[in-house]
């Protein structure tokens, strides 16, 4: 069965502060489709996430690049496979110098917790109970 993909772009302030941060969260770098204008973050098989440059960014749109620092232009959500791994990958970002976004959000079948990344681009991270998934 074939399996979409998602490529995320994002515009970055520094490509290689950028690097950094993500590698730290433990995601790697496709070196085929990366520059230095770009890094190709490979946060699953299914989810890539494009880290451009303003400049690079600007080749593909006529918009003016929003301030992520002030503005929000995407909330992006990726699912964990527990509440221990939410935390685990929340708490990394931290260490990286993410910064705080919201509180966690508890429903008990549910779990979250989100961070802004070193460019503002705010990211949740939750859990959902697969039986209530499933119900």
């Amino acid at each position: 069965m074939y399996q979409q993909m998602i490529f995320v772009n994002l515009a970055v302030n520094d490509v290689d502060a950028s690097r950094k941060f993500f590698t730290e969260l433990g995601y790697s770098i496709n070196p085929q489709f990366s520059t230095d204008e770009c890094a190709c973050v490979v946060i699953s098989d299914t989810i890539i996430a494009m880290l451009l440059s303003k400049q690079r960014y600007s080749d593909f749109t006529k918009k003016e690049i929003a301030d992520s620092t002030t503005t929000s232009e995407v909330l992006l959500c990726l699912s964990a496979e527990s509440r221990e791994k939410v935390d685990e990958l929340v708490d990394k970002a931290f260490a990286a110098g993410a910064t705080g976004s919201t509180d966690a959000i508890d429903q008990g079948f549910m779990y979250g917790r989100s961070f802004d990344d070193p460019d503002g681009h705010s990211w949740e991270v939750v859990w959902m109970d697969p039986a209530a998934v499933q119900g």
